[in-house]
């Protein structure tokens, strides 16, 4: 009697943990497609990930790392047919001396903090290669290279997201109280923020020239990946490495290219960029929707100071510049 009872309490109390779990699925779900919708902006998007992953978890974690950088890549190559490549061009020319700068800068910079902190070498290397190129990318493609322990990896990654997230909330306001132009605001974000995905959240709420410039001087910006990854197989004597080349750059310049010379793309360039832009919305719910408390109390103090002062030496050095 009481095995048979003990047996139908574990089922009944499996079958009701079975019906919690689809109905977390449903409603991470339905959010998701809610993102889809011009109803969302991009910061919205990013808060409802995280305030889902908080109080009800997420139940697709384990599945969603590759899931996010594909749908960023896809999203960005079709936010390149909504430009014409004499627009991407002088986006890029604008921005080439300040990229240069500004990578410079934080590299050096993150090297003396290092030692000021006491930091390990590899962690304080992931944290100023994110922070001078493209966040996430960037350590993932110096990772290899300086070969830092997983925990390292994902402390360098938890800090930038969660500035990234906070990039995407302060950068628009600031712009609007500074009353920056389209140009300058799309500037400051390539330069400014982490992570392309950040990047292009807060200029689309800003504006679509904004949109366009950030997007362009940022990809330019992820190219720098490839010569700082032969550099850093120089400082770290490593000739085995590979370095990973962040290809969907190309299939962006091809999308603008087609948008140029192609008549034929001028009937659903609207449609893809406006898609673009959803599916950029998608991928932040994703990304917030893998953040955690626990992620963020897993963040020590030194590294987290370190990666907030090369943030805020970039965001104002690069401010002041072009506001000049």
């Amino acid at each position: 009697m009481f095995r048979n009872f003990d047996a139908d309490f574990k089922r009944s109390h499996y079958e009701r943990f079975i019906a919690s779990e689809m109905k977390r699925k449903i409603f991470f779900m339905v959010l998701a497609a809610v993102c889809l919708t011009p109803l969302i902006s991009s910061p919205i998007a990013l808060a409802m990930g995280f305030a889902l992953a908080v109080l009800m978890g997420n139940p697709f974690e384990k599945h969603l790392h590759n899931s996010i950088h594909l749908l960023l890549q896809i999203s960005i190559v079709g936010l390149g047919f909504g430009l014409k490549l004499d627009e991407a061009l002088h986006a890029g020319k604008t921005g080439l001396l300040l990229t240069i700068v500004s990578i410079v800068t934080v590299m050096v910079l993150g090297y003396f903090l290092g030692k000021v902190f006491k930091l390990e070498s590899p962690l304080s290397y992931l944290l100023s290669a994110g922070t001078a190129i493209c966040g996430g990318s960037a350590i993932a493609a110096v990772s290899p290279i300086i070969k830092p322990s997983t925990k390292q990896i994902s402390l360098a990654l938890a800090i930038v997201f969660t500035l990234n997230s906070i990039a995407l909330f302060v950068y628009p306001a600031i712009g609007h109280l500074l009353n920056l132009s389209q140009e300058q605001f799309g500037l400051w974000c390539a330069v400014g923020i982490h992570d392309t995905s950040s990047v292009v959240g807060a200029a689309s709420k800003y504006g679509d020239e904004s949109l366009k410039i950030a997007t362009t001087v940022k990809l330019a910006r992820a190219l720098w990946i490839i010569p700082v990854s032969l550099i850093t197989m120089f400082i770290f004597k490593s000739k085995d490495s590979k370095i990973k080349v962040p290809w969907f750059i190309g299939y962006f310049i091809v999308a603008i290219i087609l948008n140029t010379y192609c008549p034929f793309f001028d009937h659903f360039s609207t449609f893809i960029t406006v898609a673009a832009k959803s599916g950029l919305n998608l991928t932040l719910f994703l990304i917030g929707s893998t953040l955690s408390v626990q992620t963020l109390r897993s963040i020590g103090l030194k590294p987290l100071v370190t990666a907030v002062i090369l943030w805020v030496t970039i965001s104002v050095g690069s401010l002041l510049y072009i506001i000049q």
